[in-house]
């Protein structure tokens, strides 16, 4: 992964988080959503935005609205990333690696 890559990512990670933050309520439907892991191709086109989503309406529904939000969430990442010619296309998926890990704990404990 390059130098560039992972600036990009962090930026795309910090922006996405306060504009989450910022619009909670309409966006994440009260829930607290955090981007956990941002992943970006190669050629810089795609985005990929694991959320960690707690509390408020289930974790499918708060996804399905942030997606119709994105092309608003695009444009901010756009205006924070404005030196680059080309914004990546964002994917939202729902990180379940605490879910996961809490799987596999319970599994160890028994």
């Amino acid at each position: 992964m390059s130098i560039r890559q992972n600036r990009i990512e962090n930026v795309i990670q910090e922006v996405v988080a306060q504009v989450l933050q910022r619009n909670a309520r309409e966006y994440c439907l009260g829930a607290m959503v955090t981007p956990t892991i941002v992943r970006v191709t190669p050629d810089l086109s795609m985005a990929r935005i694991y959320l960690s989503i707690f509390a408020g309406p289930t974790k499918e529904e708060v996804l399905q609205n942030i997606n119709q939000h994105k092309s608003k969430i695009k444009k901010d990442v756009g205006a924070r990333l404005s030196n680059m010619k080309k914004i990546p296309n964002i994917e939202f998926r729902i990180d379940d690696s605490l879910d996961y890990a809490e799987k596999i704990d319970e599994l160890l404990k028994s």
